[in-house]
């Protein structure tokens, strides 16, 4: 039997506000345990909580951004349940008036089309604490530093269908959310997380098979190997003769594979009810034209640009817009260089990227500023330097020796153009290896090679390379 794959994702992305969602306590991540906690997170008897502005403009920036409705008018309800880490009992949330409504999402598949996922609700909601099990002798702690952060919970249809597409589709609200500065996407530190809905049923049939949720996942490789087994654990069970339970699950990354935390709750078993204490949000025109005009250029928006006004390939201006950091680098060294748009994209697309990922280091901390490798550009252009002589040139800025023209002048690294230097080295090379040029001339064509490289060699690599070419075929040929 063939079987078609179902997923859904709910994706949970901390708001990037400096206080929480309903208190003026501090965000900030890494403080001690307990100490960022205030009266208002914990429920304490006599306390009001007071929403914070900043959190509904950036869920309305969301919405707007996924072409989705905002509502005019939203309303927070309370969620039952009893956790260790959930100081109230209960957790501000909201259920049946959401803020964001029915929007969609494009993303790009392995083939080269584009298929649209659409997104049936964004709600604000404050974060749980966070149980500690390490390092406690045998019992556990409760860090309430993060009880209250705000959340938003931005829900997907189950229109994904493998693995493959539900990190595609993860990559593009990360990046969204990071354009829109709402959300860091710091996934290590858990600002950036999701819940996989995954089922399966068999190709043809229109009735969703049993779901089951994998809970808390932060790492694209780790939510495709979890989504992967997930699939291939229901499709055994079925054909085994059972029935997959609904339930939610954890996925170990060690043994690789998902494992039963409990059964899953209905929304019903949350008893949901409007909050007593919070007035409905309500938002006028105003205040959603206010914060669509607060956008800024989107990531679709700035890859259809690049490929536009810099004739860049779909492919590179993808890869160039991924994130925001990158594509105003790449735009900065563009500036810089005064130009050429595909060498540039080939830098910070190939030497860059290598470089930044075998340090561990962000864009926005790299040691080659925009500046430097846009300078270093032009001296490729205007015959300086050649491209195998700049690759050189990077790695010492990289390490720190200064900008191009320094290094050049520091290491004698400035490229031959004499055509009389050149006819220099190629005769004294042709003088050398008579055997060789002797078989040239008699037809072994892929001899050539052998003599651009010892030109190069006799050179230091300064010669230049569309010269050499031209200058050593008529002499080969003489």
């Amino acid at each position: 039997m063939e079987w078609e794959v179902v997923i859904g994702l709910e994706i949970h992305a901390q708001l990037a506000t400096k206080s929480k969602i309903f208190s003026g306590a501090a965000t900030a991540y890494g403080a001690m345990p307990n100490t960022q906690a205030c009266a208002v997170d914990l429920g304490l008897p006599g306390v009001l909580p007071v929403l914070n502005r900043e959190t509904v403009v950036m869920a309305a920036k969301l919405g707007l951004a996924i072409g989705a409705t905002v509502a005019k008018r939203s309303v927070f309800a309370r969620k039952n349940y009893f956790y260790p880490d959930l100081p109230k009992g209960y957790q501000i949330s909201q259920f049946e008036l959401p803020i964001v409504q029915h929007g969609h999402l494009d993303i790009e598949l392995e083939d080269g089309s584009v298929k649209r996922i659409g997104v049936t609700r964004a709600h604000l909601e404050e974060d749980a604490g966070k149980s500690m099990h390490e390092d406690f002798h045998g019992m556990s702690g409760i860090d309430l530093n993060r009880a209250g952060t705000p959340l938003l919970e931005i829900v997907s249809e189950p229109d994904m269908r493998s693995a493959k597409e539900a990190v595609a589709y993860l990559k593009k609200i990360h990046s969204l959310v990071r354009y829109l500065e709402i959300c860091d996407g710091n996934m290590q530190e858990g600002s950036f997380r999701c819940d996989a809905n995954v089922s399966v049923r068999p190709v043809g049939q229109k009735e969703f098979g049993t779901r089951c949720e994998i809970k808390n996942l932060n790492s694209f490789r780790y939510i495709e190997r979890a989504i992967n087994y997930e699939v291939e654990r229901q499709i055994e069970l079925i054909e085994g003769g059972g029935k997959v339970r609904q339930e939610t699950r954890l996925f170990d990354v060690e043994k690789n594979e998902t494992r039963t935390l409990r059964t899953k709750e209905e929304a019903n078993d949350y008893r949901y009810f409007p909050d007593p204490d919070l007035l409905p949000v309500e938002l006028d025109d105003a205040f959603i034209e206010a914060a669509r005009a607060s956008l800024p250029e989107l990531p679709d928006q700035k890859r259809q640009r690049f490929v536009a006004e810099f004739g860049l390939s779909p492919y590179d201006a993808g890869v160039l817009t991924a994130t925001r950091e990158m594509a105003n680098f790449y735009e900065q060294t563009l500036a810089a260089a005064g130009g050429e748009p595909k060498l540039c994209a080939n830098w910070v697309m190939g030497d860059l990227s290598g470089l930044l990922n075998k340090d561990n280091k962000d864009v926005s901390h790299s040691p080659v500023t925009p500046a430097m490798l846009g300078g270093m550009v032009k001296r490729i252009v205007d015959n300086t330097i050649s491209g195998k002589i700049a690759k050189t040139v990077f790695e010492a800025m990289w390490a720190g020796e200064g900008d191009t023209d320094a290094i050049i002048e520091k290491h004698g690294l400035k490229q031959v153009t004499d055509t009389g230097a050149i006819e220099q080295a190629i005769d004294a090379v042709m003088a050398a290896n008579p055997e060789q040029l002797a078989n040239y001339r008699a037809g072994k064509d892929k001899l050539f090679g052998f003599f651009v490289g010892q030109v190069m060699k006799a050179t230091q690599g300064k010669a230049n390379p569309a010269q050499l070419n031209d200058l050593l075929k008529a002499k080969l040929s003489g």
